[in-house]
C-alpha cells in the first residue's frame, strides 16, 4: 500500500521528462544552426561557379544525414543497455532529432532565394550567416529568461552563445 506522507516517485517523472523535452529540441536545434551555417559557409567558395540550389540542398542533405546518425546513436545506446523497445524505439528516436532539419530551415531558405538571382550566393551565405548567429543569441537569452535569470545575465548568455556564430564568421571571413 502507498503511504500518502512519502509520494511515490512516479508522479515526478513525468515532470522531469516534460522539462528535459524542450532542453532536447533546444540542443538539437543549436546543433541544426551551427551545422547549417558551417555546412553553407564552406559550400559557397569563391573560385567555384555559385549553385545556391546544390548548397541549399547539400544541407537539408547534411541536416537529415546528422539527425538521422544523431537518432541512430540513441538506438545503439538503447541496444548496448539491453532496454526493450526494438525497431519502433529507434524510429521515435530517429524521429525526435527533427529540430535538426527545422534549424537548418533558414539557411535553406536563404539559399533557396539566390536561385532565381534575387541575389548572389555569397550574400545569402552571409544573410544566414548574421541570421542563425541572431536566433542562438534569441535562444541563449530566451533560456536563460526562463531559467530565472535576470535580464543582464540573459544579456550575457545570449551574448555568449552569440560567439558561436560569430566564430563561424570569422572563420568564413579568414578561410575565404
Amino acid at each position: 500500500m502507498h503511504d500518502p506522507a512519502h509520494p511515490s516517485p512516479q508522479p515526478d517523472a513525468p515532470r522531469a521528462a516534460e522539462r528535459r523535452l524542450p532542453e532536447l529540441r533546444l540542443v538539437s536545434g543549436v546543433y541544426g544552426l551551427v551545422l547549417a551555417s558551417a555546412l553553407a559557409a564552406a559550400l559557397d567558395s569563391p573560385d567555384e561557379q555559385t549553385s545556391p540550389g546544390s548548397d541549399a540542398l547539400w544541407v537539408l542533405l547534411t541536416a537529415l544525414a546528422a539527425a538521422a546518425a544523431h537518432g541512430y546513436a540513441h538506438v545503439l545506446s538503447h541496444r548496448m543497455s539491453g532496454e526493450p523497445g526494438g525497431m519502433r524505439a529507434g524510429l521515435r528516436a530517429m524521429f525526435a532529432e527533427w529540430p535538426v532539419v527545422a534549424a537548418a530551415a533558414p539557411t535553406i531558405v536563404l539559399l533557396l532565394f539566390a536561385v532565381p538571382d534575387w541575389w548572389t550566393e555569397a550574400s545569402a551565405v552571409e544573410v544566414a550567416l548574421v541570421v542563425n548567429t541572431l536566433i542562438l543569441a534569441g535562444w541563449g537569452m530566451w533560456t536563460a529568461r526562463r531559467a530565472g535569470r535576470t535580464w543582464p545575465a540573459s544579456l550575457r548568455a545570449g551574448a555568449a552563445d552569440m560567439l558561436i556564430g560569430l566564430v563561424i564568421i570569422g572563420a568564413n571571413a579568414v578561410i575565404k
